[in-house]
């Protein structure tokens, strides 16, 4: 019996050896900056040094310091890995013939910007790469306070940065495993999609990649004052001042559970964070008119994505994720809607409108469905705007297969496009979501999303018509495809007038 080679490919920094896998040569772990502790903690990436002879590929690289709970949720068990080697790639390729020249996928992952790791089993991109013909690569990035947190003699967005590094290096490299640098589609799903639309606008990213999808953006992008002052009730949380060369004394993963226990107390700080204390999450991008200079609702509106063209989509239920992460299911009140409805509804008076314009609607789906707008639908919509009005091409869809289950409770959820893209069932929202009894069903939709976004890669077209502001063509993803008018139309007009801005800080 024959044996078959490893591959090896010679990147720019030295020579890496992956292992064959189904088909596909995969290669984890692989450095695309240095570590950064030291000197290097809290400052933009640092270049990889080289290396002589091969280093194994073999083994997805250490995630990155992070939360390990929201809502309820855990990071997984898979986050054991040990190690200060964060800043990390994975590529699946068909072949690592540099004449191949395929498209390349580049995913973001998401977890509210300070959870999740690339090497996750949902993340398994086997199915991707062979099916669609691509190269497909995954990275890890800095999260939470090491890379998202306003601290004082640290650049902003360190964890955007990073993801910056890691484009640099699909730049630099990826033609030796296969694919071919000038056809690069970055995508991203929640934090991901948010990073996604964050590096459209940000000019160290600019020439990096051709095409972008965001899955589910979310819509905080918060100031610079208000993120230094949320770093320093992070840094008091741990004794120390909000500045890289006190916190760079304190471990990282020690570092990240004083974020964790500080998330609890987050509607404290309510007069100087306002609805931003009623979120899940510390970190978001920070417009600090450097790294990232305009929200991405303005930089796209100016012009800033005309060169590259866009999916931007949403789920039609986002919040039901977060009704299984905060055990909320037959749980909220009135009282409950009312205050979400105050918090998050747009204009002066939020809840009188959304009242009138859903009076049959639950205490439930009043809770649910204004968060679900605030936090993605009308974010997602409004980019998709932006674009178009900015020169720019848009691709807009909704998710709106109702996922059986749990009873169908979960509907279409926030993270339900994940197992769906990837094929990982498994893993995930998959089991609670999906279940094993009804994977026939959701292949149906795997085969409609991974289509669209590989034919995208490859070609720019997803297969349904680009986005105006006047018709909205939406492509709907369900058992039963459609391409249809902008379903969410009640919720449109309710936020037709509002501009989404970075969250200030408040003053008395």
């Amino acid at each position: 019996m024959s044996v078959v080679p490893e591959p090896e490919v010679r990147t720019t920094a030295g020579v890496v050896r992956g292992r064959m896998e189904d088909g596909l040569a995969v290669f984890r772990g692989i450095s695309y900056a240095e570590p950064p502790l030291g000197e290097a903690r809290f400052q933009a990436p640092r270049p990889v040094r080289r290396w002589d002879g091969v280093r194994e590929a073999y083994e997805f690289g250490p995630p990155a310091p992070q939360d390990t709970n929201m809502g309820g949720r855990s990071g997984g068990d898979f986050i054991k890995g040990t190690g200060d080697d964060w800043l990390t790639v994975n590529v699946w390729t068909p072949a690592p013939d540099p004449a191949a020249l395929r498209p390349v996928m580049v995913w973001i992952h998401g977890g509210a910007y300070k959870m999740g790791f690339s090497g996750s089993p949902g993340y398994d991109a086997r199915h991707i790469a062979r099916d669609g013909d691509v190269v497909f690569v995954s990275l890890n990035y800095r999260l939470g306070i090491e890379g998202f947190a306003g601290i004082e003699g640290a650049p902003a967005n360190r964890g955007l940065l990073d993801q910056v590094a890691a484009l640099e290096w699909v730049r630099e490299n990826i033609t030796a495993f296969g694919g071919d640098p000038g056809q690069v589609t970055v995508l991203g799903d929640s934090a991901g999609a948010g990073s996604v639309a964050s590096l459209m606008v940000m000019p160290s990213a600019a020439g990096l990649f051709r095409r972008a999808v965001g899955q589910s953006l979310p819509g905080t992008f918060l100031s610079d004052p208000l993120a230094r002052d949320v770093a320093t009730a992070i840094a008091a949380e741990a004794g120390l001042r909000p500045a890289a060369e006190e916190l760079s004394g304190m471990d990282p993963w020690e570092l990240a559970a004083a974020g964790q226990a500080l998330s609890p107390k987050m509607r404290q700080h309510e007069d100087r964070w306002g609805s931003f204390a009623h979120t899940l999450s510390l970190f978001s991008p920070v417009v600090d008119g450097e790294v990232l200079p305009v929200t991405p609702w303005e930089g796209l509106a100016r012009g800033a994505g005309r060169d590259v063209e866009l999916i931007i989509g949403h789920n039609r239920d986002e919040w039901r994720t977060f009704f299984l992460f905060g055990n909320l299911f037959g749980q909220v009140t009135e009282e409950q809607a009312a205050e979400a409805l105050r918090h998050f509804g747009p204009g002066e008076d939020g809840e009188r409108a959304y009242r009138e314009a859903f009076p049959d609607a639950s205490a439930e789906d009043l809770f649910e469905r204004v968060q679900t707008d605030w936090l993605f639908r009308m974010p997602t919509l409004h980019l998709a705007d932006a674009q178009a009005s900015g020169g720019g091409r848009a691709y807009l869809y909704e998710l709106a297969w109702q996922s059986p289950g749990m009873g169908g409770l979960l509907r279409a959820c926030h993270g339900l496009d994940g197992p769906l893209l990837f094929g990982t069932y498994d893993a995930h929202l998959g089991p609670a979501a999906i279940g094993a009894e009804h994977t026939a069903e959701a292949r149906v939709l795997t085969s409609q999303i991974r289509t669209a976004w590989t034919s995208f890669a490859a070609t720019g077209d997803p297969g349904w018509p680009a986005y105006d502001s006047g018709q909205r063509v939406t492509r709907i993803f369900d058992t039963t495809p459609a391409v249809t008018a902008y379903p969410e139309e009640s919720s449109r007009r309710l936020w037709q007038n509002h501009t989404f801005e970075a969250i200030p800080l408040l003053t008395a």
